[in-house]
Formats: C-alpha cells, structure tokens, sequence
C-alpha cells in the first residue's frame, strides 16, 4: 500500500489532493498519510458516512441522494466535485459504497462502491464489485481509488 500511495502522490506532485469518503471511513487519507511528505500534495478529507453529512458539507443535492441512493455514479461524481470545491484542490477522489453487513433499498448488494473523479476537465466515476467481508471490501476499495488516481492523473491504464 505504501509503494501505491508513494507513486499516487508522486503523480500529483505541484497538485494538491482531497478526498471525500463514506464506506471507507478515511482509510484513503490515512493510508495516503503514512507517507512522509504527504502534505505537499494531500490537504485532507471528509469522511461522509451519512447522506447528511454527503448534502451539508459536500453539498450534494438531497433530490439526488433521495432517487439514486448514496451508493450511484452520480452520488460518487458529486462528491468528487464538492469535496475539490470545498476544499479548493486541483484533484479530489470519493468513494461511496456496501462494505456490509447489508444492501440498501436501490438493490445495491454488498461490495457495490462507486469511486469518483474530480480535477480541472474531468468529473467521472467508476463501479466496482468487490468480494470479502466488510475489511476486505473497504480495503480493496481504497486501492481501486488510489489506482484511480494514477489511472485519471497519471494516465497509467489499470484499475486491477
């Protein structure tokens, strides 16, 4: 992790990143923070477990939360835009998703996340499924957004 963390934020180099994350509870941050030197590039996060938190802080539109579900591509693309926004960064990445121990009321099951993209050009995001119990899921999904940020920044073409 620390060798993906360590290319993520020589990438961004001259850039500053945030995230936003909900079923990863800050793992993105904490991981990206084990790093020395982290801070030229990582300014910090929001962790944004509830929809409350994802529509006062991100700014994520209630309507949105309400007809999507907090688990959608366009719920992970706005808090992408809203965490970069908010917290003034060239580069931001959310993660929303079931790490367990249940689905939700939009037929998501577990292992369902949704990881976005924020910079200057781009707002996307991309859904996984992953497999494990609720540890395995969050900890996969921290590499797959890390490897997200390589891939949308750095141009490397991966997201194994």
């Amino acid at each position: 992790m620390m060798s993906l963390c360590s290319k993520v934020l020589k990438a961004l180099e001259g850039k500053t990143l945030v995230t936003a994350e909900s079923c990863t509870g800050g793992g993105i941050g904490a991981a990206l923070t084990a790093v020395p030197g982290s801070s030229r590039v990582y300014k910090g996060g929001v962790i944004c477990y509830t929809n409350w938190v994802k529509e006062k802080v991100l700014g994520v539109d209630k309507t949105l939360l309400e007809t999507e579900g907090a688990v959608s591509a366009s719920v992970a693309e706005a808090m992408a835009l809203g965490a970069r926004q908010k917290l003034a960064a060239d580069v931001a990445v959310s993660v929303t998703g079931l790490a367990g121990p249940g689905g939700d009321e939009f037929d998501n099951s577990v292992g369902t996340v949704f990881i976005g993209y924020a910079d200057a050009n781009t707002v996307q995001s991309k859904k996984f499924h992953f497999s494990g119990d609720r540890e395995q899921v969050r900890e996969q999904a921290v590499q797959a957004a890390l490897r997200m940020l390589l891939t949308q920044y750095a141009g490397e073409n991966r997201y194994e």
